[in-house]
């Protein structure tokens, strides 16, 4: 499975980052979750500077795609030639978002009139796009999730892991990362988080 991470400049590190470290558990599966950017380089919320691993275009031809927030997303929501860059199709695409990531499926028309999930500083800006925001960390609508709040990239994470390898390579992903002494805790409220978003299929296949 290849996964773009869309990373943007003035990125959330927690989204980029932990979204696809969780995600590359599974790289002794083939999977593979890549930095996706713009342009080469793209500098941090809080000033740290990396390189891409993959261009933009590559979205289009990834198995998913998760979309980061950042402090310039409301820039990049009113750039038509930005938004023109990304190209995404929820029929053949897993697609999540976080936080302003929301506001971006929301001007690529992938959200329309359902209820997503954001952060509270783009709340505002999200309704304004004409979507209804949830009090909640993380919905989906078929291949579509949104979540909110900069440590739900683990519910993101975990969603396209259980539909993509199902509900205990998700779980496995999750046990490594967690706190020692609270792993069993911290597995179970973050797969309720998602797995009433699951197709019984998702929920029933194994590593």
């Amino acid at each position: 499975m290849q996964i773009a991470v869309l990373t943007f400049d003035g990125f959330n590190e927690l989204d980029s980052f932990v979204a696809a470290a969780i995600l590359n558990r599974l790289r002794g599966q083939g999977w593979e979750a890549h930095i996706t950017a713009p342009t080469p380089h793209v500098t941090s919320m809080n000033g740290v500077t990396i390189e891409r691993q993959q261009p933009l275009d590559f979205a289009a031809k990834a198995d998913a795609v998760i979309i980061g927030s950042g402090i310039k997303t409301r820039e990049i929501a009113a750039d038509p030639l930005m938004l023109g860059r990304i190209r995404l199709d929820s029929a053949r695409q897993l697609i999540g978002a976080q936080c302003s990531g929301t506001l971006l499926l929301a001007r690529l028309g992938l959200i329309g009139d359902l209820p997503a999930c954001t952060d509270l500083t783009t709340k505002p800006w999200v309704i304004e796009a004409g979507v209804e925001v949830l009090d909640a960390p993380f919905v989906a609508h078929g291949n579509v999730a949104t979540a909110g709040g900069c440590l739900a990239s683990q519910y993101l994470a975990a969603w396209i892991i259980a539909r993509l390898a199902g509900v205990a390579a998700a779980e496995e992903a999750l046990h490594y990362v967690a706190p020692v002494g609270e792993k069993a805790d911290y597995v179970e409220r973050a797969m309720a988080a998602v797995r009433a978003f699951l197709p019984v299929e998702a929920r029933a296949r194994t590593a």
